[in-house]
């Protein structure tokens, strides 16, 4: 196992200069996430960010020092790394030098499962190592080994910048027929609810999927970046309604610009949602700076006007839930509580989809033989039966849900009638 020292050197006076030790925290699980120990940490908020080292001669020889003590075989910086940094540091520290995005990079290349998420990490990773060639590699020389330069991206550093270009553009041009597959497949679906869950990497978004959809098989991990797969399942709201609920990729601070752009169309299924939920860990005690940074990333993503719904999660971990309740009433009057560790922990998030969902339904009377069972259990599956009237040889139900379901059972012969407005439907919908 690599031994590293992780180095933060944010501006002096900005947010992430307040919050060093959280973000070297953090910086600490992702690289204990990808295999290494961290085994020390220096950090210095830097008035200018010297072009050649980031930090100044003197944190440089810091560094060195902590080195030589430790024994260190790797230093990660939590800011990003021009190329002309990452060589000179290298020549001075005499160790491999990494920065944050490539930790997150590696990690993905890891947990990716499904060929279309190789297909992204591998193009985000070799966007991020092209300009970076001179110091990874000579030509026809091995590559070093170790975090940061495992999975798909391996194997294209032992060529040259043309055919890792080359390479590039034949990743994009797949990438374009997933695209292309998607949205046919989007194409082919029965009209629904849609519900894209996002948020920040461990937030609870695979556990909340799990619970709703009643799949005990889907992975769950208290992990960052445990999932990386697009998941889309169709759940039961309870009293007739039905949702399609996808879970994406989570999100984090200075996520790699190339891995954003690489998995724009495993976001794609956020875009085409009818609402998003944005999980956040409640438990965290900087939820708030979560929130951020996902509000940040969905607006690069073109996805900062879709409707939005905070479920805040994790409930059960907060030490005092009666104050950030009344916290998050303040700062999101709409926002969901939810836990998934109790039995009844999502009721209000399916009440709320419930509401949202029959914001587009009709109330219709569907009349059909009293002796087809199979028509009527069918009516009870796909909406909310208000009422049954049965004279002998008919039945009639009165039935809410969607227009488009109502139009296919015109289709299927079934006489279907809108119910008018008046009293009746006054009563009806109460």
């Amino acid at each position: 196992m690599e031994r590293a020292i992780l180095v933060a050197a944010p501006r002096k006076g900005s947010p992430d200069g307040r919050h060093i030790a959280e973000h070297l925290d953090e910086l600490t699980r992702l690289v204990d996430t990808a295999g290494a120990e961290v085994i020390g940490k220096v950090f210095q908020q830097v008035v200018s960010p010297s072009p050649a080292t980031l930090i100044g001669e003197g944190k440089v020889e810091e560094v060195r020092a902590e080195i030589e003590a430790t024994g260190a075989t790797l230093v990660i910086f939590d800011e990003e790394l021009s190329p002309v940094q990452g060589a000179n540091l290298e020549r001075e520290l005499k160790v491999r030098v990494m920065d944050r995005a490539e930790v997150i990079l590696d990690i993905f290349s890891t947990r990716a499962r499904s060929h279309e998420a190789k297909l992204q990490v591998e193009l985000a990773q070799l966007e991020y190592l092209l300009p970076r060639l001179t110091r990874m590699w000579t030509h026809l020389s091995r590559i070093r080994g170790g975090i940061g330069l495992r999975g798909p991206g391996e194997t294209q550093l032992e060529t040259d910048r043309r055919i890792i270009r080359r390479r590039i553009q034949s990743l994009k041009e797949k990438l374009r027929d997933v695209e292309k597959h998607r949205e046919n497949l989007r194409a082919g679906r029965d009209p629904m609810l849609s519900v894209a869950l996002v948020g920040y990497t461990n937030a609870g978004k695979s556990s909340i999927l799990r619970m709703l959809s009643g799949e005990h098989e889907i992975f769950v991990e208290d992990r960052l970046f445990a999932t990386l797969d697009t998941l889309t399942r169709e759940v039961d709201l309870g009293e007739g309604t039905r949702a399609r609920v996808t879970d994406t990729v989570g999100f984090i601070r200075k996520l790699p610009h190339h891995l954003v752009a690489s998995f724009r169309a495993t976001l794609e299924e956020a875009r085409e949602g009818d609402v998003l939920l944005h999980v956040v860990d409640a438990s965290h005690h900087d939820w708030e700076g979560q929130m951020r940074v996902v509000d940040k990333v969905l607006a690069e993503l073109g996805l900062a006007d879709r409707p939005t719904i905070p479920v805040f999660n994790k409930l059960d971990a907060v030490a005092d839930p009666s104050a950030l309740t009344a916290r998050v009433r303040e700062l999101f009057p709409g926002a969901v509580m939810a836990s998934t560790m109790r039995i009844d922990g999502l009721e209000a998030l399916k009440a709320r989809l419930r509401g949202i969902e029959r914001k587009d339904r009709v109330v219709v009377r569907v009349r059909l033989p009293a002796a087809d069972g199979a028509a009527a259990a069918a009516l009870y599956r796909m909406g909310e039966v208000m009422s049954r009237e049965d004279d002998g040889a008919t039945a009639e139900l009165t039935v809410r849900l969607d227009a488009w379901q109502a139009e296919r059972l015109r289709e299927q012969g079934l006489e279907v009638s809108k119910v008018g407005a008046g009293a009746e439907e006054r009563r009806l919908t109460g």
